[in-house]
C-alpha cells in the first residue's frame, strides 16, 4: 500500500533515501507562511542522519544564524512534525529527535548513549494487515522503536 505522506506534501522526490522538497509548494500546500528560518530547520534534519534533537538543530544552525532562537527551533520543529513533513522520536529519558525520512521504518533507540538508528522491517506490514482484518481499524502509519544497547555501548561495557 502507498504509504507516502498524503496531506499535499506537493512535488517530493526521493534522492538517495532522503526526501528533497519543493519547499514553496510544500508550505502553500499547507497555507503556512514560509520564513527562511522554517527552510533552514527543515533542511538541517533533511541533511542530518544523525536524528538531530533541537538542540543539535540549534548549536548547527546558530553560527551562521546568530538571530536563530532555540524557541524557534522548537517550535518549528514540532510544527513540521505535527504536519507530516519530519517525524519526531521520542527518547525515553532523552530529548526528542527528528528524522527526515518519512518512507516505513523503524528506529532502535540505545537506552545507555541516546542513538537513533533506522532499521527497516517489511514484515510489519504483515502485522498491520493482520491487525486491520482482525479489527477492521484503518491503519494509516504506523511508528515502532526497539529500546535497548546499542553495539558500541556494549562494547564499552556502558
Amino acid at each position: 500500500r502507498d504509504r507516502s505522506p498524503s496531506r499535499g506534501l506537493g512535488d517530493v522526490y526521493k534522492r538517495q533515501g532522503w526526501y528533497v522538497l519543493n519547499l514553496l509548494k510544500l508550505f502553500g500546500d499547507f497555507n503556512m507562511r514560509y520564513s527562511k528560518q522554517r527552510e533552514l530547520i527543515l533542511n538541517a534534519v533533511l541533511n542530518n542522519k544523525v536524528h538531530p534533537t533541537a538542540d543539535f538543530v540549534y548549536n548547527f544552525l546558530k553560527e551562521d544564524n546568530p538571530e536563530l532562537s532555540l524557541g524557534t527551533v522548537y517550535r518549528n520543529l514540532n510544527f513540521l512534525a505535527e504536519n507530516n513533513m519530519l517525524k519526531k522520536i521520542s527518547v525515553p529519558n532523552g530529548s526528542d529527535c527528528f528524522d527526515g525520512t518519512l518512507t516505513d521504518h523503524q528506529h532502535l533507540v540505545c537506552i545507555k548513549c541516546g542513538e537513533v538508528s533506522d532499521i527497516c522491517i517489511p514484515e510489519l506490514s504483515v502485522i498491520e494487515k493482520k491487525i486491520s482484518d482482525k479489527t477492521g481499524f484503518s491503519i494509516n502509519t504506523s511508528s515502532l522503536a526497539f529500546e535497548g544497547i546499542c553495539k558500541k555501548c556494549k562494547k564499552n561495557n556502558l
